[in-house]
Protein backbone atom coordinates (compact mmCIF):
# COMPACT_ATOMS: atom_id res chain seq x y z
CA UNK A 1 0.00 0.00 0.00
CA UNK A 2 1.01 3.58 -0.57
CA UNK A 3 1.08 6.33 2.04
CA UNK A 4 -1.09 8.27 -0.43
CA UNK A 5 -0.92 12.00 -0.96
CA UNK A 6 1.59 13.68 1.35
CA UNK A 7 2.15 17.30 2.31
CA UNK A 8 5.58 18.83 2.55
CA UNK A 9 6.24 20.68 5.81
CA UNK A 10 8.87 23.20 6.85
CA UNK A 11 10.30 24.77 10.00
CA UNK A 12 12.53 27.84 10.21
CA UNK A 13 15.11 28.18 12.97
CA UNK A 14 15.84 31.86 13.47
CA UNK A 15 19.14 31.40 15.31
CA UNK A 16 20.46 28.79 12.89
CA UNK A 17 23.63 26.84 13.66
CA UNK A 18 27.36 27.31 13.96
CA UNK A 19 29.00 25.40 11.11
CA UNK A 20 32.18 23.34 11.17
CA UNK A 21 33.79 26.20 9.24
CA UNK A 22 33.13 28.50 12.20
CA UNK A 23 30.55 30.56 10.33
CA UNK A 24 26.97 31.04 11.54
CA UNK A 25 24.21 30.07 9.12
CA UNK A 26 20.99 31.79 10.17
CA UNK A 27 18.14 31.58 9.75
CA UNK A 28 17.77 27.97 8.58
CA UNK A 29 14.68 26.49 6.98
CA UNK A 30 14.32 22.72 6.86
CA UNK A 31 11.76 21.05 4.60
CA UNK A 32 10.60 17.58 5.60
CA UNK A 33 7.92 14.96 5.07
CA UNK A 34 6.58 12.60 7.71
CA UNK A 35 4.53 9.41 7.41
CA UNK A 36 2.68 7.40 10.03
CA UNK A 37 1.94 8.44 13.61
CA UNK A 38 4.36 9.26 16.41
CA UNK A 39 3.45 7.18 19.45
CA UNK A 40 2.92 8.65 22.92
CA UNK A 41 6.46 7.88 24.06
CA UNK A 42 7.92 9.23 20.79
CA UNK A 43 9.92 6.01 20.51
CA UNK A 44 8.86 4.75 17.08
CA UNK A 45 10.52 7.37 14.86
CA UNK A 46 12.83 6.43 11.99
CA UNK A 47 14.81 9.13 10.19
CA UNK A 48 15.63 8.32 6.56
CA UNK A 49 18.51 10.29 5.05
CA UNK A 50 18.62 11.10 1.34
CA UNK A 51 21.65 10.96 -0.95
CA UNK A 52 23.45 13.70 -2.90
CA UNK A 53 20.70 15.10 -5.15
CA UNK A 54 17.75 13.61 -3.28
CA UNK A 55 14.97 15.42 -1.46
CA UNK A 56 12.49 15.05 1.38
CA UNK A 57 9.89 13.40 -0.88
CA UNK A 58 10.60 9.88 0.30
CA UNK A 59 7.23 8.21 -0.33
CA UNK A 60 3.73 8.73 -1.62
CA UNK A 61 2.61 11.36 -4.10
CA UNK A 62 2.35 15.12 -3.90
CA UNK A 63 -1.06 15.10 -5.58
CA UNK A 64 -3.56 12.61 -6.99
CA UNK A 65 -2.30 13.46 -10.48
CA UNK A 66 1.36 12.92 -9.58
CA UNK A 67 2.69 10.14 -11.82
CA UNK A 68 5.88 9.49 -9.86
CA UNK A 69 6.00 8.53 -6.17
CA UNK A 70 8.76 9.39 -3.70
CA UNK A 71 12.27 8.11 -4.28
CA UNK A 72 12.09 5.19 -1.80
CA UNK A 73 8.35 4.58 -2.00
CA UNK A 74 9.01 0.85 -2.38
CA UNK A 75 10.03 0.51 1.28
CA UNK A 76 7.81 3.08 3.04
CA UNK A 77 4.11 2.54 3.70
CA UNK A 78 1.60 0.24 5.40
CA UNK A 79 2.98 -3.29 5.51
CA UNK A 80 6.27 -2.33 3.82
CA UNK A 81 9.77 -2.50 5.29
CA UNK A 82 9.31 0.85 7.06
CA UNK A 83 5.74 0.10 8.04
CA UNK A 84 3.87 3.35 8.61
CA UNK A 85 1.24 1.50 10.65
CA UNK A 86 4.07 0.82 13.08
CA UNK A 87 6.69 3.55 12.61
CA UNK A 88 6.77 7.32 12.29
CA UNK A 89 9.06 7.88 9.31
CA UNK A 90 10.70 11.25 8.66
CA UNK A 91 12.80 12.49 5.75
CA UNK A 92 14.36 15.96 5.84
CA UNK A 93 15.94 17.79 2.92
CA UNK A 94 19.55 18.68 3.82
CA UNK A 95 20.85 22.22 4.08
CA UNK A 96 22.79 23.12 0.95
CA UNK A 97 20.15 21.56 -1.29
CA UNK A 98 17.68 23.34 -3.57
CA UNK A 99 14.52 21.50 -2.57
CA UNK A 100 13.26 23.89 0.07
CA UNK A 101 15.88 23.73 2.81
CA UNK A 102 18.32 26.63 3.07
CA UNK A 103 20.98 26.48 0.37
CA UNK A 104 22.90 28.65 -2.12
CA UNK A 105 19.70 29.32 -4.09
CA UNK A 106 18.00 30.74 -0.98
CA UNK A 107 17.76 34.45 -0.29
CA UNK A 108 20.51 35.84 1.91
CA UNK A 109 18.66 37.92 4.57
CA UNK A 110 21.57 40.38 4.69
CA UNK A 111 21.36 41.24 0.98
CA UNK A 112 17.90 40.18 -0.16
CA UNK A 113 19.58 38.32 -3.02
CA UNK A 114 20.45 34.66 -3.60
CA UNK A 115 23.42 33.47 -1.56
CA UNK A 116 25.10 31.86 -4.58
CA UNK A 117 28.82 31.54 -3.72
CA UNK A 118 28.37 33.63 -0.58
CA UNK A 119 26.77 30.56 0.93
CA UNK A 120 29.18 28.96 3.42
CA UNK A 121 30.83 25.62 2.79
CA UNK A 122 28.89 23.00 4.73
CA UNK A 123 29.77 19.51 5.91
CA UNK A 124 27.71 16.37 6.37
CA UNK A 125 28.07 16.97 10.10
CA UNK A 126 26.46 20.40 9.61
CA UNK A 127 23.53 18.73 7.83
CA UNK A 128 22.96 16.47 10.83
CA UNK A 129 23.41 19.36 13.26
CA UNK A 130 20.48 21.08 11.54
CA UNK A 131 18.39 17.90 11.60
CA UNK A 132 18.91 17.65 15.36
CA UNK A 133 17.10 20.99 15.70
CA UNK A 134 14.16 19.55 13.75
CA UNK A 135 13.90 16.43 15.92
CA UNK A 136 14.04 18.52 19.08
CA UNK A 137 11.06 20.57 17.86
CA UNK A 138 9.18 17.38 16.94
CA UNK A 139 9.74 16.11 20.48
CA UNK A 140 11.81 13.11 19.44
CA UNK A 141 14.60 12.55 21.95
CA UNK A 142 15.70 9.17 20.61
CA UNK A 143 15.22 7.71 17.15
CA UNK A 144 14.43 4.04 16.82
CA UNK A 145 16.76 4.12 13.81
CA UNK A 146 18.46 6.37 11.29
CA UNK A 147 18.87 4.92 7.81
CA UNK A 148 20.49 6.04 4.57
CA UNK A 149 22.63 5.16 1.58
CA UNK A 150 25.63 6.96 0.09
CA UNK A 151 25.57 10.53 1.47
CA UNK A 152 22.58 9.35 3.50
CA UNK A 153 24.82 6.70 5.04
CA UNK A 154 27.35 9.39 5.95
CA UNK A 155 24.59 11.25 7.80
CA UNK A 156 23.65 8.06 9.64
CA UNK A 157 27.29 7.65 10.70
CA UNK A 158 27.30 11.22 12.00
CA UNK A 159 24.24 10.51 14.11
CA UNK A 160 25.96 7.42 15.52
CA UNK A 161 29.16 9.29 16.43
CA UNK A 162 27.94 12.81 17.26
CA UNK A 163 24.58 12.06 18.88
CA UNK A 164 24.96 8.50 20.20
CA UNK A 165 22.28 8.96 22.87
CA UNK A 166 19.78 10.12 20.23
CA UNK A 167 19.57 6.88 18.24
CA UNK A 168 18.80 3.25 19.08
CA UNK A 169 20.28 1.92 15.82
CA UNK A 170 21.78 2.98 12.50
CA UNK A 171 21.49 1.39 9.06
CA UNK A 172 24.25 2.40 6.63
CA UNK A 173 24.20 1.39 2.95
CA UNK A 174 26.75 1.88 0.13
CA UNK A 175 28.86 4.24 2.18
CA UNK A 176 32.49 5.14 2.92
CA UNK A 177 34.36 6.51 5.93
CA UNK A 178 35.95 9.03 3.57
CA UNK A 179 35.77 9.27 -0.24
CA UNK A 180 38.84 7.97 -2.04
CA UNK A 181 41.08 10.12 -4.27
CA UNK A 182 39.32 8.50 -7.25
CA UNK A 183 35.89 9.59 -5.99
CA UNK A 184 37.19 13.11 -5.33
CA UNK A 185 38.76 13.21 -8.80
CA UNK A 186 35.47 12.32 -10.45
CA UNK A 187 33.72 15.10 -8.54
CA UNK A 188 36.50 17.48 -9.56
CA UNK A 189 35.83 16.76 -13.23
CA UNK A 190 32.12 17.36 -12.66
CA UNK A 191 32.99 20.70 -11.06
CA UNK A 192 35.18 21.66 -14.02
CA UNK A 193 32.25 20.99 -16.33
CA UNK A 194 30.16 23.58 -14.47
CA UNK A 195 33.00 26.07 -13.93
CA UNK A 196 33.82 26.01 -17.66
CA UNK A 197 30.26 26.70 -18.75
CA UNK A 198 30.37 30.42 -19.68
CA UNK A 199 26.83 30.90 -18.39
CA UNK A 200 27.86 29.87 -14.86
CA UNK A 201 29.42 33.32 -14.30
CA UNK A 202 31.12 32.29 -11.03
CA UNK A 203 27.79 31.29 -9.57
CA UNK A 204 25.95 34.49 -10.51
CA UNK A 205 23.91 32.93 -13.30
CA UNK A 206 20.42 34.03 -14.22
CA UNK A 207 19.54 30.60 -15.68
CA UNK A 208 21.01 27.22 -14.80
CA UNK A 209 24.24 26.60 -16.77
CA UNK A 210 22.68 23.78 -18.75
CA UNK A 211 25.64 22.38 -20.65
CA UNK A 212 27.96 22.27 -17.66
CA UNK A 213 25.42 20.85 -15.23
CA UNK A 214 24.20 18.21 -17.72
CA UNK A 215 27.80 17.07 -18.27
CA UNK A 216 28.47 17.01 -14.53
CA UNK A 217 25.39 14.86 -13.97
CA UNK A 218 26.42 12.52 -16.78
CA UNK A 219 29.77 11.96 -15.06
CA UNK A 220 27.93 11.22 -11.83
CA UNK A 221 25.60 8.73 -13.49
CA UNK A 222 28.54 6.68 -14.72
CA UNK A 223 29.78 6.31 -11.12
CA UNK A 224 26.35 5.18 -9.93
CA UNK A 225 26.23 2.24 -12.38
CA UNK A 226 28.55 -0.71 -13.01
CA UNK A 227 30.16 -2.38 -16.00
CA UNK A 228 27.82 -5.34 -15.64
CA UNK A 229 24.65 -3.25 -15.36
CA UNK A 230 25.64 -1.06 -18.33
CA UNK A 231 26.32 -4.15 -20.44
CA UNK A 232 22.94 -5.60 -19.53
CA UNK A 233 21.04 -2.34 -20.06
CA UNK A 234 22.79 -1.02 -23.18
CA UNK A 235 25.38 -3.44 -24.49
CA UNK A 236 27.02 -1.96 -27.58
CA UNK A 237 23.70 -1.20 -29.19
CA UNK A 238 23.71 1.78 -31.51
CA UNK A 239 20.74 4.12 -31.44
CA UNK A 240 18.09 3.11 -33.97
CA UNK A 241 17.56 6.82 -34.65
CA UNK A 242 21.08 7.32 -35.96
CA UNK A 243 23.15 5.87 -38.74
CA UNK A 244 26.16 3.92 -37.52
CA UNK A 245 28.49 6.00 -39.66
CA UNK A 246 26.85 9.30 -38.77
CA UNK A 247 29.63 11.20 -36.96
CA UNK A 248 27.16 12.52 -34.39
CA UNK A 249 25.32 9.20 -34.10
CA UNK A 250 25.09 7.79 -30.59
CA UNK A 251 25.25 4.48 -28.81
CA UNK A 252 22.27 3.83 -26.55
CA UNK A 253 24.43 4.45 -23.48
CA UNK A 254 25.25 7.91 -24.84
CA UNK A 255 21.58 8.69 -25.32
CA UNK A 256 20.90 7.56 -21.76
CA UNK A 257 23.54 9.88 -20.31
CA UNK A 258 22.37 12.76 -22.47
CA UNK A 259 18.73 12.27 -21.45
CA UNK A 260 19.49 12.07 -17.73
CA UNK A 261 21.85 15.02 -17.86
CA UNK A 262 19.36 17.27 -19.65
CA UNK A 263 16.49 16.16 -17.43
CA UNK A 264 18.55 16.91 -14.33
CA UNK A 265 19.08 20.54 -15.39
CA UNK A 266 15.34 21.15 -15.10
CA UNK A 267 15.16 20.07 -11.48
CA UNK A 268 18.44 20.84 -9.72
CA UNK A 269 20.45 23.98 -9.05
CA UNK A 270 24.08 24.06 -10.24
CA UNK A 271 25.43 25.81 -7.15
CA UNK A 272 23.68 23.31 -4.86
CA UNK A 273 25.26 20.52 -6.90
CA UNK A 274 28.68 22.09 -6.32
CA UNK A 275 28.19 22.66 -2.60
CA UNK A 276 26.92 19.15 -1.94
CA UNK A 277 29.76 17.67 -4.00
CA UNK A 278 32.18 19.60 -1.78
CA UNK A 279 30.43 18.20 1.31
CA UNK A 280 30.94 14.68 -0.04
CA UNK A 281 34.61 15.26 -0.78
CA UNK A 282 35.26 16.75 2.66
CA UNK A 283 33.53 13.92 4.49
CA UNK A 284 35.63 11.98 6.98
CA UNK A 285 33.98 10.11 9.82
CA UNK A 286 37.19 10.66 11.83
CA UNK A 287 37.30 14.43 11.28
CA UNK A 288 38.19 16.10 14.57
CA UNK A 289 39.48 12.85 16.08
CA UNK A 290 42.92 11.26 16.26
CA UNK A 291 41.70 8.15 14.44
CA UNK A 292 38.66 6.30 13.16
CA UNK A 293 38.77 4.20 16.33
CA UNK A 294 38.49 7.32 18.47
CA UNK A 295 35.53 8.55 16.41
CA UNK A 296 33.79 5.19 16.71
CA UNK A 297 34.50 5.04 20.44
CA UNK A 298 31.51 7.38 20.78
CA UNK A 299 29.13 4.77 19.30
CA UNK A 300 26.61 3.08 21.59
CA UNK A 301 23.89 1.94 19.17
CA UNK A 302 24.21 -1.11 16.89
CA UNK A 303 25.16 -0.22 13.33
CA UNK A 304 24.09 -2.41 10.42
CA UNK A 305 26.24 -2.00 7.30
CA UNK A 306 25.49 -3.03 3.73
CA UNK A 307 27.95 -2.96 0.84
CA UNK A 308 27.26 -3.99 -2.75
CA UNK A 309 29.71 -6.12 -4.68
CA UNK A 310 29.72 -4.07 -7.91
CA UNK A 311 29.86 -0.64 -6.24
CA UNK A 312 33.09 0.91 -7.51
CA UNK A 313 32.36 4.42 -6.21
CA UNK A 314 32.35 3.34 -2.55
CA UNK A 315 33.58 -0.27 -2.87
CA UNK A 316 32.98 -2.89 -0.17
CA UNK A 317 36.51 -2.73 1.25
CA UNK A 318 35.75 0.80 2.48
CA UNK A 319 32.72 -0.40 4.44
CA UNK A 320 34.72 -3.36 5.72
CA UNK A 321 37.35 -0.96 7.08
CA UNK A 322 34.69 0.59 9.31
CA UNK A 323 33.25 -2.78 10.33
CA UNK A 324 36.68 -4.09 11.33
CA UNK A 325 37.40 -0.97 13.34
CA UNK A 326 34.11 -1.23 15.24
CA UNK A 327 34.66 -4.93 15.90
CA UNK A 328 38.16 -4.30 17.24
CA UNK A 329 36.89 -1.80 19.80
CA UNK A 330 33.98 -4.01 20.81
CA UNK A 331 31.09 -2.03 19.36
CA UNK A 332 27.82 -3.64 18.19
CA UNK A 333 28.12 -3.99 14.42
CA UNK A 334 26.63 -6.16 11.69
CA UNK A 335 27.83 -6.45 8.10
CA UNK A 336 26.21 -7.77 4.93
CA UNK A 337 27.90 -7.88 1.53
CA UNK A 338 25.17 -7.99 -1.11
CA UNK A 339 25.97 -9.59 -4.47
CA UNK A 340 24.58 -7.16 -7.01
CA UNK A 341 25.17 -6.09 -10.60
CA UNK A 342 23.63 -2.65 -10.08
CA UNK A 343 26.67 -0.78 -8.79
CA UNK A 344 26.39 2.08 -6.32
CA UNK A 345 22.68 2.59 -7.04
CA UNK A 346 21.87 -0.93 -5.85
CA UNK A 347 20.65 0.39 -2.49
CA UNK A 348 17.90 2.29 -4.34
CA UNK A 349 17.04 -0.43 -6.85
CA UNK A 350 17.26 -3.73 -4.94
CA UNK A 351 15.60 -3.17 -1.58
CA UNK A 352 14.54 -6.81 -1.46
CA UNK A 353 18.20 -7.81 -1.00
CA UNK A 354 18.55 -6.02 2.33
CA UNK A 355 14.95 -5.78 3.59
CA UNK A 356 14.97 -9.05 5.64
CA UNK A 357 18.08 -8.03 7.58
CA UNK A 358 16.82 -4.49 8.19
CA UNK A 359 13.45 -5.80 9.35
CA UNK A 360 15.19 -8.19 11.74
CA UNK A 361 17.31 -5.40 13.22
CA UNK A 362 14.31 -3.11 13.72
CA UNK A 363 12.39 -5.93 15.42
CA UNK A 364 15.31 -6.58 17.76
CA UNK A 365 15.84 -2.92 18.60
CA UNK A 366 12.14 -2.33 19.20
CA UNK A 367 11.99 -5.29 21.55
CA UNK A 368 15.08 -4.07 23.40
CA UNK A 369 17.35 -6.93 22.38
CA UNK A 370 19.89 -4.64 20.70
CA UNK A 371 19.55 -1.50 22.80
Amino acid sequence: MSVGVVTEQSITFKNGIKLDSGRILAPITLVYEAYGTLNESASNAILVEHAWTGDAHLAGKRSEEDAKPGWWDAIVGPGKLLDTDRYYVICSNVIGSCYGSTGPASLNPKTGKRYNLNFPVITVRDMVRAQKLLLDVLGIRRLLSVMGGSMGGMQALEWATQYPDSIASAIVLACTPHPSPQAIALNAIARWAIFNDPTWRKGEYKQNPKDGLALARGIGHITFLSDESMNAKFGRRFSAKDGQFDFFGQFEVERYLNYNGRNFVDRFDANSFLYLAKSLDLYDVAWGYESMAEAFSQVTAPIQFFAFSSDWLYPPYQTEEMVTCLQEIGKPVEYHLIQSAYGHDAFLLEHETFAPMVRNLLDRVESGESS
